[in-house]
Parts: structure tokens; C-alpha cells; sequence
């Protein structure tokens, strides 16, 4: 017994494993801890759990948030990219700190699994995962082209997985989602590259009736700075150049970061015209006024008028494209309006003719214009606008949208 006793050792992360398990089953019956979590059984670092158990949090790697967010439902069950490919809705992770990714990213055949996703009856689902460039962020991508629809699912991150200063977490992470009733694909954001670091963004001029105010950087390549008339007054951000001939004393001359932007506007621009199997065709026979717009890929034919208010009403990580072959007109005091925690950096409006913003109206998102963009007296936006020509401003507010 001595001799068992001496060479036994019990794992601190064993032990920090069965303090937040038992803590975990203390409200009721059913699967707890870290076994499937439900959408009332999550183990990400909230404030309410780290009280609860804070030695287990103790090494300070941890996860600390993750997509889809615990207890969602109506998750889609794949997703669209940019390349329109459809795979399943990713699962990603969130950590507090670097992460080493050989302890995370898909091992060899064999190999333990440090993340997975499993549904209600224990099938875990086949995937891979990957880690982006910062080592903060863990994505799992099933391999199959959709997940099940009305299906609950659980993600665990394990004990396996360690920081970049080799610190292992103290215990496993698990939380769970639901997927819609129906099969649905989402689609993906619009990869802006590094034209995504601009307000507003044109290949001939910004011209402007003072006085607007711009937050964010804005600029204009290939033309000359001096089609650039916003003064350094009206900008809250970088106003970039080609040459000397931008507005003083705060012009910055890179006609390198401009070629880049504007060549990654282009490349957006035909990653929203190109996306295929639109949820939505011809909604409104181009009249939009009135009307609250789920998230999807909406395409027209035709010019899409705002006559009346619009809604757009989703969650933070919904994501609306909407392809116009002709105009988009804005009537003037008209709003476009986010509801259900909708953002306007999701909101991408790929307009193949000329953008107009009425007079004091209000707009929501990401232009990405082929022609013109005309923001007329008053009007505001939150959001971007690139245009492939020139944009024009009168007296307005244009505000970067929150990241």
C-alpha cells in the first residue's frame, strides 16, 4: 500500500477537473461538467465560473470566448466562402493568450484530439482544425459540407492543448450551440484585404462640400492628391496620396499602401458579384423601403430602391451581401436601420451602377461601388464607401464601422 501510495500522483489538472465538474452538477441532474454541454453548461472564462473556481483558472490560459457562442441557436449549418465554396459551419476558439499551435492544430492519424466538435449522441464529427496567424484563435472546419440541421452539438478544447510558453490549460473548455431546423447556408464576410483599413476609398477623387467629418482613413489612387479636397480638419484618421499634391499639412504620400487598397477593393468587389445560390432573388421587385431583410445573399436584376426605411435584423455574426446590377438609390430622409445586434461591417452592398445616399438619409455598410458613390447633403453612414470612381461628399458624417 506504502509503495502504491508513493509512486501515485494526482494531476493538479485532474484535480481542477473534478472541483469545476462537481460545482458544475451542482444545479440538477443530466450530462454536467465536462462531458456534453448544453446551452446552461459552458465552461468558457466567464466571470461567474472563474469565481466560482478560481484555482482552476490559475494558469491564465484559458478560452475566452467562441463562435458559435454558447446556447446559440439557428446556427446555419455551412457556410460560403469567398471562393464559394460551401463546407460546414466552422467552430472557433478564442484564447487569453498566444497558443502553441502543435498542441492544437490537427495532429497525425492516432494522435489525441485537442479540439473537437460532438453531437447528442457522442458521434464526434469529422473535421480539421487550424490556428490563424497570432496563435489566439483555434478554428475547427468540419469536412463534410454541412452540419446536421436541428442538431445540438458540443466543442471541447482539452487539457492538451498550451500556451506558446508551453503552460497547459487547467481544465477543459466545452460549450454547445444548436443548428437550425433547416439546412442554411451563410455566407462569409467579404475579405476587404487591406483596403478594410479605409473609410473611404476611390480610384478617381473625393471631392466635398465642407463641412463633413470623416472617422477613419481615407484616399484616392491612381489620380493626383490634388482631386482629393477633404481637408485635414474634416478627417479623424490618414488622408493617403500618390503625390504631394494631397491636402497639407496632413496628407501622407504612399502610393504603395493605395495600390495595394484599391487593388483589394477590385478583388472584393468580385468576391460579393460573384457569390452564387442567392437566398433571395428580385425581393421587392427592387423596392426595398419598408421591408426587414434577414441575413443571406440577396441578388437583383434591376436598380434597388430605398423609398422607405429598411431593417436589416440579425446577430453580431450574420452577414448580408446584396448584389445590384443597376443603381442603388437612398430617398432622402430615409434610414437604414440594424436590429438584433446586426453590424454594419457584415453589411456588404456590391452595386454594379452608381450608389446614391439622399439628402439626410442614414446608411448601413460596406459600399462597393463599380461607378459613382454620391452622399448628398447631410446624409450619414456608418460604414464604408469604395467606389471604383469617384466618391462625393456634402456636408456629412461617415464613421468607419465598429470592428
Amino acid at each position: 500500500m506504502n509503495r502504491f501510495n508513493n509512486n501515485y500522483k494526482v494531476a493538479p489538472w485532474f484535480v481542477a477537473t473534478l472541483l469545476v465538474t462537481a460545482l458544475a452538477g451542482c444545479g440538477g441532474g443530466g450530462n454536467e461538467g465536462i462531458g456534453f454541454a448544453g446551452p446552461s453548461k459552458s465552461m468558457l472564462a466567464t466571470a461567474a465560473v472563474q469565481a466560482r473556481a478560481p484555482d482552476a483558472f490559475a494558469t491564465g490560459v484559458t478560452v475566452n470566448s467562441a463562435t458559435p457562442t454558447d446556447g446559440a441557436t439557428n446556427v446555419p449549418t455551412s457556410t460560403n466562402s469567398s471562393s464559394n465554396i460551401v463546407s460546414g459551419t466552422a467552430v472557433s476558439a478564442t484564447f487569453s493568450q498566444p497558443m502553441d499551435p502543435a498542441t492544437i492544430n490537427s495532429p497525425l492519424a492516432g494522435s489525441v484530439l485537442t479540439f473537437t466538435v460532438m453531437d447528442t449522441s457522442g458521434n464526434n464529427v469529422p473535421g480539421t482544425v487550424a490556428m490563424n496567424a497570432a496563435n489566439t484563435v483555434a478554428t475547427f472546419t468540419p469536412t463534410a459540407s454541412a452540419l446536421n440541421p436541428n442538431t445540438s452539438y458540443s466543442a471541447t478544447v482539452t487539457t492538451a492543448a498550451k500556451s506558446a510558453g508551453g503552460i497547459a490549460m487547467a481544465i477543459p473548455i466545452v460549450w454547445g450551440f444548436t443548428t437550425k431546423a433547416i439546412a442554411y447556408t451563410a455566407q462569409a464576410p467579404v475579405n476587404l484585404g487591406t483596403a478594410g483599413t479605409f473609410t473611404i476609398l476611390s480610384k478617381t477623387g473625393i471631392t466635398d462640400v465642407y463641412k463633413s467629418a470623416i472617422v477613419g482613413n481615407v484616399g484616392t489612387s491612381p489620380i493626383t492628391g490634388a482631386a482629393l479636397l477633404l481637408t485635414c480638419g474634416e478627417v479623424v484618421g490618414k488622408i493617403y496620396v500618390v503625390d504631394a499634391a494631397g491636402p497639407l499639412p496632413c496628407a501622407v504620400n504612399d502610393a504603395t499602401t493605395l495600390t495595394a487598397a484599391v487593388g483589394d477593393m477590385g478583388t472584393a468587389y468580385l468576391d460579393a458579384q460573384g457569390r452564387t445560390t442567392p437566398d433571395f432573388t428580385e425581393l421587392g421587385a427592387g423596392e426595398i423601403g419598408g421591408l426587414t431583410l434577414a441575413p443571406g445573399l440577396y441578388k437583383w436584376g434591376t436598380s434597388v430602391m430605398i423609398s422607405n426605411d429598411v431593417t436589416l435584423s440579425g446577430g453580431p455574426n450574420d452577414v448580408w451581401i446584396l448584389q445590384v446590377a443597376g443603381q442603388l438609390k437612398q430617398a432622402n430622409g430615409m434610414r437604414v436601420t440594424l436590429a438584433g445586434g446586426a453590424l454594419a461591417k457584415n453589411i456588404f452592398w456590391q452595386v454594379a451602377d452608381s450608389v446614391a445616399i439622399g439628402t439626410t438619409a442614414h446608411f448601413e455598410g460596406v459600399v462597393l461601388g463599380k461607378t459613382l458613390v454620391a452622399v448628398n447633403t447631410g446624409a450619414s453612414a456608418n460604414g464604408r464607401l469604395f467606389a471604383q470612381t469617384a466618391v462625393t461628399l456634402q456636408m456629412n458624417a461617415v464613421t468607419q464601422p465598429a470592428p
